[in-house]
């Protein structure tokens, strides 16, 4: 049990997360896809012995992300950023296995000092499964990635390869399916002359259900028809399912509604579920009584949501705060100067082990 660890505090199950692991090997065993944890997603470096025997190595976002892969996971690292600044090209040469450019200008900016490095570019198939305009690479005026072929085919010599990323929590295959044929449709003759191809991450496979043996048949056939390496870069796929945000009531009022008070924030600890405007998840969600979790932040919308309960609420009760692995522990931040979340990994054999707690110290710190 976690009980002896102060809330708030994210826990990561380490059973959880090898079934999701297990899940990833055996789509590489069947598709020959190499799989590169999504760093912008998760990067939990103290879970990183459970999923290393079962990845090929990581993707990153930026500098930090690049160096974070290569010295704490390992493996094949590749690095890709938006923009490269002048500072950093040099130093994230030193860390990757491959650079990929965002765009053909910053692939010629560099590509002298680059030039000993397999190099990639990111192409922007002007489609995508985002239901979100905040997240859609494909949306009008995108800065993500390039889309002319003729260009592209300008560049050929400088790369090996492309990272294409245009799916979002994707969970239908046949979905997949499709819009990877219209990529295959208008971009092949690209496809047919490069040595690897990321199709980046986005895709479901880990979830309920997924038709897994169909996504490697489909993986499988397209390295095939173009003679490539495929990648995928999973975030939320890798981890999905695999933590909680433990936190406990320390207020009750009303106010037309029953109003709980805990001793977390989801502006600084579940920051995606105020972005993207999403409810917590809390289980079984079950019972009579229902409340209105809130963040104790000042902000008026730091909610978690409305939820059952089986007993009515006291001051000191825990709740726990499911599949809060993704895109939280890389986003919390010191707003309010709301304690941050300590980390803590649940093993297999069910002990509970605190690696990372956080004081004033680390708050007083990240200012100056």
């Amino acid at each position: 049990m976690s009980v002896s660890i102060p809330t708030p505090h994210y826990l990561v199950d380490a059973a959880a997360l090898r079934t999701n692991m297990e899940k990833v090997a055996r789509l590489r065993e069947l598709s020959g896809a190499k799989a590169l944890l999504a760093l912008k997603c998760f990067a939990t470096w103290s879970a990183f012995d459970y999923m290393r025997p079962y990845m090929d190595g990581t993707t990153s976002s930026s500098l930090f992300e690049l160096r974070l892969g290569r010295q704490k996971f390992g493996g094949e690292t590749h690095a890709y950023s938006v923009a490269w600044a002048e500072d950093e090209i040099d130093e994230a040469v030193g860390y990757a296995d491959k650079i990929i450019f965002n765009s053909i200008g910053q692939l010629e900016r560099f590509a002298d000092r680059t030039e000993g490095i397999a190099r990639g570019l990111r192409l922007n198939p002007q489609i995508s499964t985002s239901g979100f305009d905040l997240a859609d690479p494909a949306r009008p005026f995108s800065r993500l990635g390039e889309w002319d072929s003729e260009k592209i085919a300008g560049v050929l010599d400088r790369i090996s390869g492309f990272m294409i990323h245009y799916n979002c929590e994707n969970e239908d295959f046949a979905l997949f399916d499709r819009q990877l044929t219209d990529i295959e449709n208008r971009f092949g003759n690209l496809l047919a002359q490069v040595q690897w191809v990321s199709l980046g991450g986005g895709i479901h496979f880990t979830g309920e259900g997924y038709p897994l043996e169909a996504l490697a048949a489909r993986l499988k056939a397209f390295a095939e028809r173009f003679g490539v390496q495929v990648y995928l870069e999973p975030g939320e796929a890798a981890i999905t399912r695999t933590a909680t945000l433990e936190v406990t009531v320390l207020d009750i009022l009303h106010n037309g509604k029953d109003l709980a008070v805990v001793d977390s924030s989801i502006e600084a600890h579940l920051l995606d579920l105020l972005i993207y405007r999403l409810p917590a998840k809390i289980a079984p969600d079950e019972g009579p009584h229902r409340y209105m979790i809130c963040g104790k932040s000042c902000l008026a919308g730091d909610i978690f949501g409305e939820f059952a309960f089986p007993e009515r609420l006291k001051v000191g009760d825990r709740i726990s705060v499911q599949d809060t692995a993704g895109y939280t522990m890389v986003k919390k931040n010191w707003f309010n100067g709301v304690k941050m979340p300590a980390i803590a990994i649940r093993e297999v054999d069910g002990t509970v082990r605190l690696v990372r707690s956080f004081g004033y110290e680390d708050y007083e710190a990240s200012l100056s």
